[in-house]
């Protein structure tokens, strides 16, 4: 009798068992993909003023709910991930002309020239200025979808292609691109404001990007003639404070420091000949042990400390760091300036964000947007599991770039209706 109940009972524990094991898996997928999480619209940080008031009317994204793919879109790994694998979907092929120019130091430096499909929605002629992400150019596919969208909504786009970056272009010095040298993005707006002297430009800058724009803008007042804006995506804002964060496993920064090293490396290895060969004229700090400590780097620190920063001449990376980073040009910015990351970036830490907050407090042309989700250049949209070939970032971009069009469109037509009154008179 004893020996039947037993026999009767041990399906029961073991589906109990079945049913305790997809729990775990359940809870682990949902705590994963941060499913709980809301969807929301981006929380804005600005001060009140007749600039914000035109763009919280005339830029509806900035109110509306962003809503990711419903299955991994909560995610800022998966958004992250597939960004960096996937770029994007279906991403166009855009036509455009390679240019090239030889800087002062024998560098050759590249970029892409898109010209506008349509005629743009107020009729002038406008010109993005683009710089990509870390070791990108103009062929990555999220740029090129941003690009054909651009160019669909009047603009021309100037696409920087990082020193070193695309595998077909030999350097020329022995240097390639940093974290913030501003050299060739400030050739490239030289090039346009001289071919173009009636068009005005619109600058954006994509994670490392957004680094290198806002400081060429800061720099000097002169940099920001004829820009009527612009937009930085995902950067971090200041490399000596996210050093220690990239090197904590919190949000897997360890294993994404680990990944853009090794992917640093390969490229600078592919430069081998010209950064470090006997025939080349290396900067003096710049030795033959810094390639032998190249080959075991694993974080960017260790590539920056023994490589990137001797050829600018830093003496320390505390002082490479220091210098290369924005944050201490943004408050010179006087144009509207839109600063874009996502609260789940696994890039770029929380604390940092305290800068593009305090400065959003501080400046009437600073807007800081933060939504809920979209990992570091994902902002994938979608209804259940497959993403839509457009993201909210390329949309948000070109839809404040357009908002600011329409605003210094109105002070102009403004300004000429003061002043035929006040000749009336």
């Amino acid at each position: 009798m004893n020996a039947m109940l037993e026999t009767t009972e041990l399906p029961a524990v073991f589906d109990g068992v079945k049913l305790a094991a997809v729990a775990a898996v359940l809870y682990v997928i949902v705590r994963c993909l941060n499913l709980k999480s809301p969807t929301a619209p981006p929380d804005l940080y600005f001060q009140d003023s007749g600039l914000s008031r035109f763009l919280l009317k005339y830029c509806p994204l900035l109110t509306k709910e962003y809503i990711p793919p419903l299955i991994w879109g909560k995610s800022g790994h998966i958004q992250t991930a597939l960004y960096g694998k996937m770029g994007r979907v279906r991403s166009p092929h855009p036509y455009g002309h390679r240019k090239f120019i030889t800087m002062s130091d024998g560098a050759t430096s590249t970029f892409d020239l898109f010209e506008p499909l349509a005629e743009h929605c107020v009729g002038d002629d406008v010109t993005m200025v683009i710089c990509p992400g870390i070791a990108n150019h103009s062929e990555k596919q999220y740029i090129r979808t941003f690009v054909d969208y651009a160019q669909k909504n009047g603009y021309r786009c100037a696409v920087l292609n990082h020193l070193g970056a695309l595998p077909n272009i030999e350097l020329t010095s022995p240097r390639m691109f940093t974290y913030g040298c501003t050299w060739e993005f400030g050739a490239m707006v030289n090039y346009i404001k001289k071919t173009y002297p009636m068009t005005q430009l619109v600058v954006v800058g994509f994670s490392l990007g957004g680094n290198i724009v806002c400081k060429y803008l800061g720099e000097t007042q002169a940099n920001q003639e004829k820009v009527l804006c612009c937009v930085s995506v995902c950067q971090g804002y200041s490399a000596l404070r996210a050093q220690e964060t990239f090197m904590q496993w919190d949000q897997c920064r360890r294993f994404y420091n680990f990944l853009m090293a090794d992917n640093m490396k390969k490229i600078i290895l592919s430069h081998r000949q010209a950064l470090f060969g006997d025939h080349v004229k290396k900067p003096q700090s710049l030795e033959d042990t810094d390639l032998s400590r190249l080959y075991t780097a694993t974080s960017l620190m260790q590539i920056d400390d023994n490589v990137m920063r001797k050829f600018h001449g830093y003496n320390s990376l505390k002082e490479y760091y220091e210098e290369e980073s924005c944050m201490r040009y943004l408050h010179r910015i006087y144009v509207p300036l839109m600063l874009v990351n996502a609260a789940d970036d696994p890039l770029v830490h929380e604390s940092l964000l305290t800068i593009p907050k305090a400065l959003s407090e501080k400046r009437e042309n600073v807007m800081f947007v933060l939504p809920l989700h979209g990992g570091h250049l994902g902002f994938f949209e979608g209804s259940v599991l497959f993403p839509e070939p457009l993201t909210w970032m390329d949309k948000l971009v070109v839809e404040y770039a357009n908002a600011i069009c329409q605003w210094e469109r109105n002070k102009s037509q403004c300004s000429d209706t003061e002043q035929m009154e006040a000749e009336l008179e």
